[in-house]
């Protein structure tokens, strides 16, 4: 199992055991399949490249929702500049989108940097 794949399976427990009344849904396009099942797969799918990894359909006081692109390690260089990787370019632009829509949307990539900004947006809005 790949180090993203278990983060996304801690955060989902996680969720599921502290907030159980929360709607959430975790995207599995990266995901395995038999050549039949991802060619359905494919046919239901959003074509937007770059959807966050984690949807958390909750508002609070300031958003609408909280989704959470998910990483194996920063995005971003020493200097604080995002990475100028094309897929990761691609992910901030709809982390962006998101944002401008009036959702909270950002990358993770530790369970504890996860955790912190769940409970923050699900506790203090």
């Amino acid at each position: 199992m790949r180090k993203e794949e278990r983060l996304q399976i801690s955060i989902s427990r996680y969720l599921k055991h502290q907030y159980p009344q929360v709607i959430f849904t975790a995207e599995s396009s990266g995901i395995p399949l038999p050549i039949y099942l991802a060619k359905k797969a494919k046919a239901q799918r959003n074509p937007t490249k770059g959807l966050p990894d984690v949807w958390i359909a909750q508002p609070n006081t300031m958003y609408y929702g909280l989704f959470l692109e998910l990483k194996t390690k920063t995005p971003f260089l020493k200097s604080g500049k995002l990475s100028t990787n094309k897929h990761i370019r691609e992910q901030a632009k709809v982390l962006e989108r998101l944002n401008d829509l009036g959702y909270l949307a950002q990358f993770v990539w530790t369970f504890d940097m996860a955790k912190a900004l769940i409970d923050d947006y699900l506790k203090n809005g």
